[in-house]
């Protein structure tokens, strides 16, 4: 998932349980939102530390001040899982949209101009059993300011944080 240039502050690794499986015999689809939610809230989580600490990652999860909603989600299953697994899941935010993990490796990928309230995640579960990445993800994040109820643009502060997420080693400045 560092190759693929996913955010190592985001790896969130789900096992599967014998209650994961549906009537089919496989990981229900439904169970794949819940994993890439609790993934997503602690992404979101350092993502709040990273911008003003502890108490701003509580305040974000709290829906209190700026904070983040979600927009869409698409997912595109790759492969079944079945019990027993672990998988890893991952994000990487991006200027959106993509159509696999493969696109943020484009040179024009980080000549993108990005929108101030809000911004693409593309996700990865990758399993251990399978040795591969058996779902892809795009969700769209809202910067949203729960005192007015209302998107927003979140600052530049927050914009540099997620920016520095969005290109891990470059440095271009994107959001101008």
């Amino acid at each position: 998932m560092l190759e693929l240039g996913y955010d190592p502050s985001s790896f969130w690794e789900q096992r599967i349980v014998w209650g994961d499986h549906d009537a089919f015999q496989h990981v229900n689809n439904v169970r794949y939102v819940r994993f890439l939610e609790s993934s997503r809230i602690e992404w979101m989580v350092s993502l709040g530390k990273e911008i003003g600490g502890a108490s701003r990652a509580d305040d974000m999860l709290a829906g209190r001040g700026i904070s983040l909603i979600l927009k869409t989600i698409s997912i595109d299953y790759k492969r079944p899982v079945v019990y027993p697994d672990m998988l890893l899941i991952a994000h990487k935010p991006h200027p959106g949209p993509l159509v696999s993990t493969s696109d943020v490796h484009k040179t024009e990928f980080g000549q993108c101009r990005f929108p101030k309230t809000h911004f693409h995640l593309m996700d990865a579960i990758y399993s251990y059993a399978q040795r591969r990445i058996v779902t892809e993800c795009d969700e769209v994040l809202v910067w949203y300011d729960y005192e007015k109820l209302a998107k927003c643009d979140p600052g530049e502060e927050a914009r540099a944080a997620l920016q520095r997420r969005m290109f891990l080693t470059q440095e271009p400045n994107a959001y101008e």
